[in-house]
């Protein structure tokens, strides 16, 4: 998250669709090591990585994602191989560009009141 409270996302090369920078962590990599490894990688921005804002459980494919909030501490934006768009997105963006599974990972991580736990079906976010 940027000091101007827009969030780094990124538009995915294999599908178009826009998310948060993620990835699977290496066998012997720490989890902050893999946080800021994956988001240099698919944006160029280098960041620390400040705290658990989430635990998402994909219910159809058995996927289990934690998303940290992280602050950017240097780098400049690209694109990758992974990536055909890079952006620094406003809540409100976030909301019009993402389907509501990845939307609400952001958005949770704004609301200071985590870390949430929520499951979806790769959709939406299921109630209850």
């Amino acid at each position: 998250m940027g000091e101007d409270g827009r969030l780094l996302a990124i538009r995915r090369a294999d599908n178009g669709a826009w998310e948060l920078p993620g990835g699977v962590l290496e066998l012997k990599e720490t989890r902050e090591a893999g946080v800021a490894r994956e988001v240099f990688v698919e944006t160029g921005i280098h960041v620390e990585v400040d705290q658990l804002t989430g635990v998402y459980k994909n219910t159809t494919r058995g996927i289990v994602a934690l998303v940290f909030r992280c602050k950017p501490s240097g780098g400049t934006e690209r694109t990758s191989s992974e990536s055909t768009g890079v952006d620094w997105l406003t809540p409100e963006e976030v909301s019009e560009r993402m389907a509501e599974v990845f939307a609400v990972r952001l958005l949770d991580a704004l609301d200071g009141n985590g870390p949430h736990v929520r499951s979806h079906d790769g959709r939406q976010v299921l109630r209850g």
